[in-house]
């Protein structure tokens, strides 16, 4: 094979990865995120009070997926390797939720500049949902990120596709590919 054939299969392998990569931490964070938005509503709904932003955390899951894909490209979190699993699934739960909101200010800045708002503008909008609620999405986030990076840091540990395997395999097969 020729060096740019093989330049373009490690491009489309890179990319496949990635797609896949991102398409796996969406529909987890789809299914946390949906998870709390179906409970604020059925909470809410015992108060009979309407609640019908369910897409939210669908699109709330897509933004963030993307988010940690950035973020792992800057090779955010990557401290404490060497430790015990738990100290790097928290380190990297604390600096992806630190960037995710320094994010969701950034995107609320440029939205307040491009609807002519200024930059108070896009902040004043932030804080508008109250410290009470922005709190409650930090904390949401944070505890999403705790089990998705414990098992980002035991895939890592245990070497690339074993716990994929260990997870959805028949128990025959998982332990044939141990021994």
């Amino acid at each position: 094979m020729n060096d740019t054939n093989t330049k373009r299969a490690g491009w489309k392998s890179k990319a496949i990865g990635e797609m896949t990569d991102y398409y796996i931490t969406f529909l987890y964070l789809a299914f946390f995120f949906g998870s709390f938005t179906w409970y604020r509503g059925l909470i809410l709904g015992e108060y009979q009070i309407g609640y019908l932003h369910y897409g939210v955390g669908l699109i709330q899951a897509l933004v963030l997926a993307k988010v940690i894909l950035v973020g792992r490209a800057l090779h955010l979190g990557r401290r404490f390797q060497d430790h015990p699993l738990i100290l790097p699934t928290l380190y990297k739960a604390v600096v992806f939720t630190i960037f995710v909101g320094l994010f969701g200010v950034v995107e609320h800045t440029i939205s307040g500049l491009l609807h002519g708002k200024g930059i108070t503008g896009g902040f004043e909008e932030l804080m508008s949902a109250g410290t009470d609620e922005l709190l409650a999405r930090c904390l949401v986030t944070f505890v999403a990120f705790i089990p998705f990076f414990a098992f980002e840091e035991l895939g890592r540990v245990l070497g690339e596709g074993k716990l994929l395997k260990l997870l959805f395999r028949r128990r025959s097969a998982a332990e044939s590919d141990h021994g």
